[in-house]
């Protein structure tokens, strides 16, 4: 009895320092009212609202074992002897940053599982966040009010290849360096200011002193801090501006139909991370990644035999490969166009293009209103085709990238296959958009067949005169609606107008082509509805009585 009487004393007296010292803190910070908006904020139930997770939790990875490597990391070029444990480069003359990742692969106790780890991170990182983006991209998310946010995740994307090109180099052996003797050729081709970018990054005469050192402060604090405060900022966005959300009963632009955050999508994000790290963990011990023992120790002079980078940097190789030599001298200044283009010019306008692409379909469309539904692709094929042309012509890049490699390994000419990929690189995304689009169209077309008829049961009913018909159930109530509600989110094409001016006629003709399918469609749609409607209604009358009435004749009864 007295224990019990002290236990609860002393439970009292920490719930009152408890609410004493809650108290405070809401004194002074909005804890109470960013708690509640906070912790029943509601998320979709959907999987692929989860792919911002995966970019997020890779990214968790990144850091946590990015802090371990730097325990153990020299970002030095000075010359030393190696000693270590690796006894094929022993007595071998290499950098400190080349003899400190042996050492961390070799002699630090789970140093190279923390590697491996931290490398697929690093590629799970920027995949997802590349599907994140398409996702993003085909459902329409970065229409308005959500542009500013596109934005941020296209930085955050750029950030990302930033990030891992600069500790992808900073072990220093052979295949790095191949790496980072290509970016000093990329920046000499950059006209005036390239020779100055090139000693300021290098600390000199290639391959200099410096570029370690400066790569190691951009990989641990420079990018890493702006990778942070957008993600951040990425969050508190979305926070702001509520997720979008797939259409559905109940499912409007007002509101948010899913699990709120505390705690079923705590627990249920919870869980995604040890997931996600469980598996970072898994492969980092079952498959090898960047063993740079067997490369050795970069030197300028020797180039190691189908040296690739990693995926997402890949395209830049592809498109240097591709690229036929050209150059042109003026004032006694030679412009290497064949490295200017590929590798300056073409990633700075697919980035462009990136960032102004809800801008231009806003523009097009002359769509200003706020969406908060999400599209399917289907329902926007011109979208959904651009989207398949993109990731095309970025594929064939990658496909080029490795050139050298399919040629020995398929034993074919590898000048026949730079101009087969030459013309890929034209037509295959052409093809790409034409069939993404028509298959987007078949599949419209299906989705208005289902509303007009109905789901198809397999059966065949004769009627009384004889004639067969398919048999037909109606759709369940909730995907009806949602089929019409996506229809109805698309807007009517432009008006012409002979007298308006040339940017008006130009986006009158882009508006059309970007919305004549879809008008088509849906007056198809209204009409097999109609005809649908009016067969329905035959079948449901007995014979002749949606014939016109029999003129009246005296003395006839009314039952006749």
């Amino acid at each position: 009895m007295f224990l019990s009487r002290r236990r609860a004393r002393w439970r009292a007296k920490v719930r009152k320092a408890e609410w004493r010292g809650y108290g405070s803190v809401d004194g002074r910070l909005p804890v109470s009212e960013a708690a509640r908006g906070l912790l029943r904020k509601a998320f979709p139930d959907h999987w692929s609202f989860l792919l911002g997770e995966l970019v997020l939790y890779s990214f968790v990875a990144l850091l946590l074992t990015g802090v371990y490597l730097t325990l153990f990391f020299e970002p030095s070029m000075a010359q030393t002897t190696y000693t270590g444990s690796y006894e094929p480069l022993r007595g071998t003359r290499m950098s400190e940053a080349y003899a400190s990742t042996l050492d961390i692969s070799f002699d630090v106790r789970g140093g190279l599982l923390v590697r491996q780890v931290h490398h697929w991170a690093a590629l799970l990182f920027v995949a997802s966040a590349a599907v994140h983006m398409l996702r993003v991209f085909l459902t329409g998310a970065f229409r308005r009010p959500r542009e500013v946010n596109w934005v941020v995740g296209v930085t955050l994307f750029a950030l990302a290849m930033l990030e891992g090109f600069s500790g992808y180099s900073l072990p220093d052996d052979l295949l790095s360096g191949t790496g980072l003797r290509i970016a000093h050729g990329i920046m000499l081709s950059i006209p005036v200011v390239g020779t100055y970018l090139a000693f300021f990054a290098f600390g000199g005469e290639y391959p200099g002193e410096e570029i370690i050192p400066r790569l190691y402060s951009l990989h641990i604090l420079l990018v890493p801090g702006l990778l942070v405060g957008l993600i951040t900022l990425h969050l508190i966005l979305v926070v702001y501006h509520k997720h979008t959300q797939w259409a559905g009963p109940g499912r409007t632009g007002r509101n948010v139909v899913g699990q709120p955050m505390f705690p079923q999508f705590v627990t249920k994000s919870t869980g995604l991370f040890f997931l996600v790290t469980g598996v970072l963990v898994l492969v980092a011990g079952l498959f090898q990644i960047n063993p740079v023992w067997a490369y050795g120790p970069y030197r300028a002079d020797k180039v190691s035999f189908g040296s690739q980078p990693d995926w997402y940097i890949g395209f830049l190789e592809g498109s240097l490969r591709l690229v036929p030599a050209m150059e042109t001298t003026l004032w006694g200044h030679t412009i290497a166009w064949s490295v200017l283009l590929p590798a300056v010019v073409l990633p700075a306008v697919l980035f462009l293009l990136l960032y102004l692409y809800p801008f231009f379909e806003r523009w097009v469309t002359g769509d200003s209103r706020e969406h908060h539904l999400c599209d399917r692709p289907r329902d926007r094929p011109v979208r959904t085709g651009l989207g398949a042309a993109g990731a095309t012509f970025y594929a064939v890049l990658l496909f080029a990238g490795g050139d050298d490699v399919i040629a020995y390994a398929f034993n074919v000419s590898l000048n026949g296959l730079v101009v087969a990929t030459r013309v890929a690189l034209v037509v295959a995304p052409v093809l790409a958009f034409l069939l993404t689009k028509r298959i987007c169209l078949a599949l419209r077309d299906r989705d208005a067949e289902r509303l007009a008829e109905g789901e198809p049961t397999g059966e065949v009913v004769q009627s009384v005169e004889g004639a067969f018909h398919p048999g037909h159930r109606p759709l369940p109530e909730q995907e009806r609606y949602t089929l019409l509600a996506r229809a109805r989110e698309l807007p009517r094409p432009m008006a012409a107008d002979g007298d308006a001016g040339p940017v008006r006629r130009l986006r009158t003709r882009l508006n059309h082509w970007y919305y004549r399918d879809a008008y088509r469609q849906r007056l198809a749609r209204e009409e097999r509805e109609g005809l649908a409607r009016e067969e329905r209604e035959a079948r449901e009358l007995p014979p002749h009585a949606s014939e016109e009435p029999a003129p009246y004749e005296p003395g006839a009864s009314s039952r006749d």
